[in-house]
């Protein structure tokens, strides 16, 4: 698989794959072996202001290219990518440790649809409207930092690199350096299809260094940013000193309010899908399950029953439902969660501390679900980050509202019922960016973001593009 990463130790700038400035390197570990897959470059503030020039030189160019000229490039992308879905799907199982099957079925292809979702919104977006005598008109952004995690790392690459292209942006792409593996690729992507040179530029690298020059850098017009709430409020102080926008998608800790309505059976099934999907390394992940009081035994023995179909253990088995969490450090905060869990005085339905039995190497956690949960907990108040499912009883719809919103987050959250006019009453009540009825997935063409401490920006969608936009009004413009 290293012939894969042959530009591992190379950045991508100006239309080149290029040596960095320095030799450091780092070990990208896969977390279902412990073991080293490749090294890659890590930048320098020298190879971040290269690419920051090289981004700002191509813009004016590119700004004024046709919505027909980018509509073929994003086209020819979407063609290319489609070719290296099967090394997307490889590298992403080998970096983070995603199920093949989930990889190739989820994880590969969530970045595709942001790209056709793109093409689609591309044709027709209004860059020009006119009311009266003024025309307002949405123009490119600029010269974009598009910083991304490891969790969905092509999902939150795709749906910053396509709407900036679309929009005409020139762009510094800074990926995890967790998972930094599949971008090298979508790199090799971009360059196949034909992207002007200086428009995309990639380098690898940590936060303190790469993400902090790039947030601070005076000639970064933007920076969108997926990633924890702590290095968001970084991300946010570092660039306010050149008043550059921000966009900010963070942390999360959602709830699932299961109604006295609900179809019990169903809504296990959703609760567990909400939490445990990406073995729990989802943002908008339901961690939060709220179950009326009088219903709380029935439904827990019915998560009970349905857990034991998330088996556990290596990404290429075919049966494998969850595979490790992304790394050591990350092991060792779900790990000290768990047990504050149990400190705290909840119990352990399903799971509990340590690696799964039988596996004996591999950041494995076990699935874990806590009943006897009070909202004061850790564990209910803090995003874990992996498949940990925290129960807490409620006595009322309105006290169910209350535990809903009272969390410093604000992303996701989803809302079990038979009746769908009561879910949405519900739904409109609780202060989230997203809610999902009875088991409804996210829809790309729909805004992604949150509200409170999970971020200030949208994407996705039409909403993604207009992140990249800018809008001008024009004045005294003649009618007709």
């Amino acid at each position: 698989m290293s012939d894969l990463y042959a530009n591992a130790t190379k950045f991508y700038l100006d239309g080149k794959w290029v040596e960095p400035a320095t030799a450091a390197v780092l070990d990208v570990l896969n977390p279902a072996t412990e073991q080293v897959i490749t090294q890659v470059a890590m930048g320098s503030v020298q190879d971040t202001n290269l690419a920051v020039a090289a981004a700002k030189a191509a813009f004016p160019a590119w700004s004024q290219t046709s919505r027909e000229e980018r509509l073929r490039l994003l086209e020819a992308i979407v063609a290319a990518y489609q070719n290296r879905m099967a090394d997307l799907a490889a590298t992403v199982t080998a970096e983070m440790g995603a199920p093949s099957k989930f990889a190739a079925r989820a994880q590969v292809p969530a970045g595709l649809g942001h790209l056709l979702k793109a093409v689609d919104i591309l044709r027709d977006y209004p860059f020009k409207q006119v009311h009266g005598t003024t025309v307002l008109l949405r123009e490119p952004a600029g010269v974009c930092a598009l910083i991304t995690p490891w969790n969905w790392p092509l999902n939150q690459i795709m749906c910053k690199i396509a709407p900036a292209l679309a929009t005409g942006c020139t762009m510094v792409l800074k990926p995890s350096e967790v998972a930094p593996l599949d971008a090298i690729l979508v790199a090799e992507i971009l360059d196949e299809a034909g992207v002007p040179a200086g428009v995309f530029n990639l380098v690898n690298g940590d936060g303190a260094t790469v993400g902090a020059t790039l947030s601070a850098h005076p000639d970064v017009d933007m920076v969108s940013f997926t990633g924890s709430t702590r290095a968001g409020v970084q991300v946010s102080k570092n660039a306010a000193d050149t008043v550059k926008r921000v966009s900010l998608e963070l942390g999360g800790k959602s709830a699932n309010i299961v109604l006295s309505d609900a179809d019990l059976t169903k809504a296990a099934g959703v609760a567990l899908a909400g939490c445990f999907t990406n073995t729990g390394q989802s943002c908008n992940a339901t961690t939060r399950l709220l179950v009326q009081a009088d219903q709380h035994d029935e439904l827990v023995a019915l998560i009970k029953d349905a857990a034991g179909a998330y088996t556990t253990g290596d990404p290429q088995a075919p049966q494998t439902r969850l595979g490790p969490v992304v790394s050591k450090t990350q092991f060792d905060r779900v790990q000290d969660l768990i047990k504050a869990g149990l400190d705290e005085g909840a119990e352990a339905l399903v799971g509990g501390p340590g690696l799964p039995e039988g596996i004996d190497r591999g950041y494995y956690v076990r699935p874990t679900v806590f009943v006897g949960v009070r909202p004061e907990m850790r564990i209910a108040r803090e995003e874990i980050f992996g498949p940990v499912l925290s129960v807490i009883s409620y006595t009322d719809e309105e006290d169910a509202i209350r535990i809903a919103n009272d969390s410093q987050y604000g992303l996701g959250g989803a809302v079990q019922s038979a009746d769908l006019e009561r879910a949405f009453r519900v739904a409109s009540r609780i202060r989230t960016g997203m809610v999902g009825l009875n088991g409804a997935g996210p829809d790309n063409a729909a805004p992604f973001g949150g509200y409170k401490q999970s971020g200030n920006g949208r994407e996705w969608g039409q909403f993604g593009f207009d992140e990249f936009t800018e809008v001008k009004a024009v004045m005294g413009v003649p009618a007709g």
